[in-house]
């Protein structure tokens, strides 16, 4: 049972925190009545934990618990909580907060709001209601306003759901928003094979692209990508790899954010009125813009970031529905020093998935 004060989970206190975090009590956010408690199943292990702990994305208020993949069983359900009860199973994604009343959140484009986010973990709520900060899943239970908790559909595993509340949604908003699988953007593609991009390769497949290339630095994935639903693939380290598939796409999703990607090579790919969507985020500045080569190839490029609750809601219904299988693995909550360091060394293929081994469901009965 949670305390109401103080939560346990794995704590970081500097920049150096990667490896190094201590299992401690730490406080969550103020209880408000628009909240649920979460008793945390599972939660996913995203780079952007690892961009956070070590403050990489700017500066980090410490003492933070990383982790926004989470899932598990509502705990406690604020009295002015509809849609909730206690038992039920779901899960929260990166975002934990917005403004709710600007036209970006009324049209369901959360993440984009006009008044700023509050995310999971490092984040001010002080934004919203007052409430303190952001603590994220690497814990046993979380407290969140309940707009950004959703229901985990049933026949789902939570351990297959939790990477999707992120990673799962950081591609697939991109591919349904720009109509994948619709009339002229059919043929799309994906930079990078690994956590973000083999989940962009099972959503481009389940949103009906017809044609579907993977592109990597070498041939050693090209079987990988192919079975979770790749129908051509390109290595960019062969000769002249992209001459060969000059405007054979509709919609690129690029989830790399190395400073040597070669934008200008990947919008020859597109055709003309066609998209490059940038997802992946890094800690420096990358490649400048190549406007000429914009103008020349008439070829439109963009980013996006993460998804509302109503677009996590869809993705994880059509998981359920085609029984989606991405490409995970259990790790013992126990040992997230470990399992960070890991992730940090690039060892997942494609995603870790940390498991409260002690957890066991709230019953609908229970009471908090």
């Amino acid at each position: 049972m949670s305390n109401d004060s103080h939560f346990e989970g794995w704590v970081g206190h500097d920049k150096e925190c990667l490896g190094n975090m201590k299992w401690e009590s730490f406080q969550p956010k103020q209880w408000r009545e628009t909240d649920v408690e979460i008793k945390i199943e599972c939660c996913g292990v995203c780079a952007s934990d690892l961009h956070t702990a070590r403050s990489g994305w700017g500066p980090t208020r410490y003492p933070c618990v990383v982790g926004h993949e989470i899932v598990g069983t509502v705990a406690r359900v604020g009295k002015e909580v509809s849609g909730f009860k206690i038992g039920d199973r779901v899960g929260v994604g990166a975002q934990s907060d917005s403004c709710k009343s600007c036209s970006a959140c009324k049209a369901g484009q959360e993440p984009w709001c006009e008044n700023g986010i509050v995310g999971t973990y490092n984040g001010d709520y002080k934004k919203t209601d007052g409430s303190g900060f952001s603590m994220g899943g690497y814990a046993k239970y979380s407290r969140v306003p309940a707009h950004f908790a959703v229901h985990i559909p049933d026949g789902l595993p939570s351990t297959v759901a939790a990477p999707m509340m992120c990673g799962g949604v950081t591609v697939y908003n991109p591919l349904k928003s720009n109509g994948c699988g619709q009339e002229g953007f059919k043929r799309v593609g994906v930079v990078g094979i690994g956590g973000l991009g083999h989940f962009a390769l099972i959503f481009a497949k389940a949103l009906g692209a017809e044609k579907i290339t993977a592109i990597s630095h070498t041939h050693s994935k090209e079987e990988l990508a192919r079975k979770l639903g790749a129908t051509d693939f390109i290595a960019s380290a062969d000769q002249k790899p992209y001459a060969a598939h000059k405007r054979s796409l509709d919609l690129l999703i690029v989830t790399n954010n190395n400073a040597d990607m070669p934008i200008a090579d990947y919008l020859t790919l597109v055709r003309p009125h066609g998209k490059v969507v940038a997802v992946g985020i890094p800690e420096e500045p990358c490649m400048p813009t190549p406007i000429l080569q914009m103008a020349f190839t008439g070829v439109f490029m963009g980013g996006s970031a993460i998804g509302g609750p109503k677009i996590i809601r869809e993705m994880l219904e059509l998981a359920a529905k085609q029984n989606l299988k991405p490409m995970i693995e259990e790790r013992d909550m126990k040992d997230a020093n470990q399992v960070v360091n890991d992730m940090e060394e690039g060892k997942p293929r494609f995603r870790y998935v940390m498991v409260n081994k002690d957890y066991e469901p709230v019953q609908a009965e229970a009471r908090i």
